[in-house]
């Protein structure tokens, strides 16, 4: 029998045996990030984990580095059902659910500890449930690690030091209203305009966890690196409500198994990668750390950012993870 007669026959007797040879699922997955990246990669690895593991029932397509826009287009397909699955920054979905900007005041999480305690617990579960009512299923959160300042005006070693610096933040007002409170002038720019931006001195800093700075090539254009660690970088791994309820149970629980399998990967290569970014920038780049003393100081004044969110993400919400990060109130 020769392969062009072979060929449609093995389909044929696979249609009548009852085999599928398509998906029954297929999802398209949007971020604006590089693969290269913890995150990127944790998104293709989430990828093979439900296509192997649904038996080929649910085919996930990947679409990195901003194919189909920034952070604030994604989630807007993703609401309309143009998109499925994204791993939105929570300051950018703040537009969208404001009490979500909980996790993005200067400050308030610190330490790795404080982060899974918020992130994995019951508070993290009631900040992602909020998200529902905005057509999005909410599953956990994945990370890139505590953000951190860079410019090319000075090492940033007090709250002072940001006064007058052209910093450029993500499309969030908690954000934005942070680095206005240390007497920066902040201004909002997409993802992948920052390197341009720093480069032509549009801005003179940003922000962003050491993956992000690394891949991004901040560090080519920027002077100080100033490891202030004041919010961590926190992705919501997020499917359109409708996507997500159209799924079996059975392949609901396979998705569930590769979400949280995607969130513990993303932070663990976030962590390895971190030391291996250390070594590689420490030469082209000045790298300060700030003092306990410096960072009391910008606790206390990044509270007054606390206080005019305290009614945008509810008074009990805030209170809430001050309970569980030890903040008195």
């Amino acid at each position: 029998m020769s392969l062009k007669l072979a060929l449609p026959l093995a389909i044929a007797a696979a249609s009548i045996s009852g085999q599928s040879l398509a998906a029954d699922y297929t999802f398209s997955f949007a971020h604006v990030l590089i693969e290269d990246t913890p995150n990127g990669k944790a998104a293709l690895a989430f990828k093979k984990e439900v296509e192997e593991n649904s038996d080929g029932r649910i085919s996930i397509n990947v679409l990195p580095a901003a194919q189909v826009g920034g952070d604030v287009e994604i989630i807007e397909q993703i609401q309309m059902g143009l998109v499925d699955i994204g791993i939105p920054p929570t300051a950018t979905l703040g537009n969208f659910e404001p009490r979500l900007q909980i996790l993005d005041l200067p400050f308030l999480i610190s330490t790795y500890d404080d982060m899974e305690a918020v992130l994995d617990g019951d508070v993290g579960r009631e900040i992602l449930d909020t998200l529902e009512d905005d057509g999005m299923h909410a599953f956990n959160f994945w990370g890139a690690g505590f953000r951190h300042m860079t410019n090319n005006v000075r090492a940033i070693e007090s709250p002072e030091d940001l006064d007058a610096i052209r910093m450029r933040t993500m499309q969030a007002p908690i954000i934005i209203s942070t680095y206005e409170n240390y007497g920066a002038n902040a201004t909002a720019m997409a993802f992948t305009e920052v390197y341009n931006g720093l480069q032509q001195g549009v801005v003179e800093g940003q922000e962003n966890p050491l993956a992000n700075i690394y891949t991004m090539r901040f560090h080519e254009v920027q002077d100080y690196l100033s490891l202030t660690s004041h919010a961590y970088h926190a992705y919501a791994a997020v499917m359109n409500k409708d996507a997500w309820e159209s799924l079996p149970e059975d392949l609901q629980q396979v998705m569930l198994e590769a979400f949280d399998n995607g969130r513990d990967a993303s932070r663990q290569m976030t962590l390895e990668d971190e030391e291996v970014i250390m070594s590689e920038i420490k030469d082209e780049i000045a790298i300060n750390e700030i003092s306990d003393e410096a960072r009391q100081a910008f606790v206390e004044a990044s509270m007054p950012v606390h206080k005019d969110y305290e009614d945008v993400v509810t008074p009990e919400l805030l209170h809430k993870v001050y309970d569980v990060v030890g903040i008195e109130y």
